[in-house]
């Protein structure tokens, strides 16, 4: 991918080396923890590595966490700064989605308000709480924050078979999608919604946002294309990284077997089918995910 040729964001906050304030831990977007989302943190603590009753515990509403003057067990070393390389490529990548996203809002008659990205380690705090990095990249509504550990770039190459910078690009566009949700109001009524309903649907209703997300990336991944950003293998690259994220990979990795009744993100199948459909229209309207009975 030809990254360098991307505009550079200037939405762009590095906080890695600080330690965020107390707080609870919410997972990723700030809602609240259903019985398949419990299960998910678990999953992501052990394919990152840290312990799943310490996570747990600290979900459970224990003590928040106070001033430290070494990193929390569990994080790693502390690091003054991600490499130039990667704060660069987030930046230039962000950059890229800011002007697709208002070159399309424009078409719609709307105006596209972008949103920041929060570059951190270990754990980072948002209008969502304090959240680590063990539950990955997310995107918090309540403050327009994309929050990425670029670390996460180098897991999703040794642990989940996904290298490639367009790989890493679909993770961060895949995170401005849900600020495109946020923008169209349909993470409101996701949430309004998911409030009257059972931890079972609540999840298939998370599914279907994810997989909307995921459309949206492709869609920006259409226009990257249509400019000459991308080179050969770049979408395969994409779509390797949207089926190594697939709930399904995901348990057989962490567990050896598969729960379908626990997906809140969507099997590597449905990952990839709505990736590709972004990618092939170009057009948000051919991302609702809510209309398919079987998305």
């Amino acid at each position: 991918m030809r990254w360098g040729d991307m505009r550079e964001s200037q939405n762009v906050e590095d906080r890695t080396g600080a330690r965020p304030a107390g707080g609870g831990f919410p997972l990723g977007g700030g809602f609240k923890l259903g019985g398949g989302a419990l299960i998910l943190i678990v999953l992501a603590s052990f394919i990152f590595g840290i312990n799943p009753l310490e996570l747990l515990g600290l979900l459970g509403g224990g003590a928040p966490p106070t001033q430290q003057t070494a990193p929390p067990p569990g994080y790693g070393p502390q690091k003054t700064s991600p490499p130039t390389t990667e704060k660069t490529f987030s930046a230039k990548v962000l950059g890229d989605t800011e002007d697709v996203w208002d070159a399309v809002f424009k078409a719609m008659g709307s105006r596209y308000e972008p949103p920041k990205l929060v570059l951190y380690d270990r754990a980072v705090r948002s209008a969502c709480g304090v959240t680590p990095s063990a539950a990955g990249p997310f995107y918090c509504p309540a403050d327009r924050t994309l929050n990425l550990d670029t670390s996460f770039f180098d897991e999703l190459h040794r642990k989940f078979g996904a290298p490639g910078d367009f790989a890493q690009a679909y993770v961060i566009a895949h995170e401005v999608g849900h600020h495109v949700q946020n923008q169209f109001g349909t993470m409101r009524q996701f949430e309004a919604q998911s409030q009257r309903v059972d931890d079972r649907t609540r999840n298939v209703l998370s599914i279907r946002l994810e997989l909307q997300a995921d459309c949206y990336a492709g869609v920006w991944g259409f226009f990257a294309q249509k400019r000459g950003l991308l080179e050969p293998g770049d979408l395969e690259s994409g779509l390797r990284a949207a089926a190594a994220v697939g709930d399904d990979q995901i348990q057989k990795r962490s567990q050896g077997y598969v729960v379908q009744e626990s997906f809140t993100h969507g099997s590597s199948q449905q990952r990839m089918y709505w990736f590709k459909k972004g990618f092939d229209s170009g057009d948000p309207r051919t991302c609702n995910t809510f209309e398919q009975r079987t998305p």
